[in-house]
């Protein structure tokens, strides 16, 4: 569990977002009826982060040095990339936050509480006219939450009175309750809140998103089909960045966007740059009012009436699972499975990141082969998911969880439900090791010398062999291995025998199950690994 956020782990928690945001993008876009029925919020919301994420993976490094410049970072990102009104009011919430936090070199539960109160009241003011039930109540709910002083408890009561005010935003808003829906912007509010507990609980969100997009019923049966019904007063959406202003201009632009339509914002990056956004009939108007309070770019139009337009395929497959390992021979196991491998003693996140683009798959698993590649992995993903793929990390602390993962994929199934699964399968695989002492130490069964042989499970030594590491002191720890890793249940055993493995060990064990646990499967691969003499895997 995280005590503070650092400028690292803000960067997690805005990738998290863009992944959370991805898996639920769909759901949020169809039930997204206020103001307008145009079943796009939950992808303004995804692009709106995305271009946060991207601000801070392109930034340098001393822009970015400490948590609370990381989060201004994000936010000029997210202005400057927003999309709709509800990625307007995104922006806003991450440059309140990011006032409140600027000279933070981390975020403790007291600097949090200040953020999300802060974020509100931002947000707020970038909506000329606040209206109960939307994005901003739910907003206000989460900054007034009470929760204790640690960084969790703040962040887990935001996220817990964000989701029960978007429970009653059909009290508050009659199209939601005629529709039979909750708030899209609320829904969106609640997702980003999820992910930063989710990030300080030190969980895989990409992974907890997809848990809860399966696990998320329908809400309501009265939903509006994408886009067709539009404003009732209002045709057109208009967007724009606004350079060479000032905040009495801004002022004055408000004031007239609000006579030619609704839904108006018009805010800025307090650096110079503004985002205009506004709902109406008069596109010309709109622009020509921009030109007089400053420089118009980057002029978006959109008519409500019309279905958004087919973006180019970019993905020439649906899915794909990608394993980093680090010896060739395991990598040949997996390559055989259909798995797109990187096999590197030492791999960069680059080198990753080039395999699963090349992959050329809408949504990447990836599979670590073992707890130091988990950060790799994680820079990697960051990177893909910026760009736009949806990439998930299964958390793999051993080769033998990534061949469970494997073992369990089925691509007929929904991407998620399918990540789901490979994740269970690997968290459930108990792992286990022998490897020979390369220098004196301490372990929880007593001293150990150089040349001993140590017997490993989930991390801990269990036994200890006396050296020297001969063929049978090697086999007599594999079999104590086995059998105190089968004494907390298991029917199949994974054995990857490594590089400088004798012949006898994995022989010694299969005789060992055959008159002992002859209800226990034994399946040995060749792993090739170096560090280990075998690796062992109980499900």
């Amino acid at each position: 569990m995280l005590e503070a956020l650092d400028a690292a782990e803000v960067r997690r928690w805005v990738a998290a977002c863009a992944q959370s945001l991805d898996a639920h993008r769909a759901g949020i876009d169809r039930i997204n009826v206020y103001p307008v029925a145009d079943g796009d919020t939950g992808s303004n919301l995804l692009d709106t982060l995305r271009a946060a994420l991207e601000a801070l993976l392109r930034a340098p490094a001393e822009e970015r040095a400490d948590a609370g410049a990381a989060v201004g970072v994000a936010a000029r990102g997210a202005l400057a990339g927003a999309r709709g009104n509800s990625g307007v009011i995104a922006s806003q919430l991450l440059r309140g936050m990011a006032e409140a936090l600027r000279g933070r070199a981390v975020i403790t539960g007291p600097d949090l509480v200040a953020a999300l109160r802060a974020g509100a009241k931002k947000a707020s003011a970038a909506v000329s006219e606040p209206v109960a039930g939307t994005m901003l109540t739910v907003l206000d709910a989460a900054a007034a939450a009470k929760g204790g002083p640690d960084l969790h408890s703040v962040a887990s009561a935001a996220a817990k009175a964000a989701a029960a005010a978007l429970e009653r935003t059909p009290d508050q808003l009659p199209a939601l309750a005629e529709a039979g829906v909750v708030d899209a912007g609320g829904r969106g509010v609640v997702v980003l809140l999820d992910a930063l507990v989710a990030v300080i609980a030190e969980q895989p969100a990409a992974l907890v998103a997809a848990v809860r997009a399966r696990a998320t019923e329908p809400i309501g049966t009265s939903l509006v089909t994408a886009r067709e019904g539009g404003s009732e007063l209002y045709a057109y959406e208009v967007m724009y960045l606004l350079r060479d202003t000032d905040d009495a201009a801004a002022d004055r632009l408000r004031d007239e966007l609000d006579d030619l339509g609704d839904c108006v914002s018009v805010v800025g990056d307090g650096a110079g740059l503004w985002t205009v956004h506004v709902h109406c009939n008069d596109i010309g108007g709109a622009i020509e009012a921009g030109i007089e309070a400053g420089r118009p770019t980057r002029i978006r139009v959109a008519r409500f009436a019309d279905a958004p337009a087919s973006a180019p395929e970019r993905f020439a497959r649906d899915r794909a699972v990608v394993a980093a390992v680090r010896d060739a021979e395991l990598a040949e196991l997996l390559l055989a499975e259909g798995v797109a491998v990187l096999r590197s003693r030492d791999p960069d996140p680059y080198e990753l990141l080039e395999v699963i683009t090349g992959t050329t798959a809408a949504h990447v698993t990836v599979l670590p082969g073992d707890a130091r590649l988990m950060a790799v992995a994680d820079e990697a993903a960051i990177r893909a998911v910026a760009a736009g793929q949806d990439v998930v990390v299964v958390p793999c602390a051993s080769p033998v969880q990534v061949l469970a993962a494997i073992a369990v994929h089925d691509p007929r199934r929904r991407a998620g439900d399918d990540v789901v699964a490979m994740a269970e399968a690997a968290a459930a695989t108990r792992r286990g090791e022998v490897v020979v002492a390369e220098e004196d130490g301490i372990t929880w069964v007593g001293p150990c010398r150089a040349g001993d042989v140590l017997g490993f499970a989930d991390g801990e030594v269990v036994l200890i062999e006396a050296g020297p590491a001969d063929p049978a002191a090697l086999a007599g720890a594999a079999v104590g291995v086995v059998e105190r890793m089968l004494a907390a249940g298991g029917e199949l055993v994974t054995a990857l025998v490594g590089r400088d493995a004798p012949d006898g060990v994995a022989d010694a064990v299969a005789e060992h199950l055959r008159l002992h646990r002859p209800d226990a499967d034994l399946a040995v691969h060749r792993g090739g690994q170096r560090e280990a003499v075998v690796i062992f895997g109980v499900e």
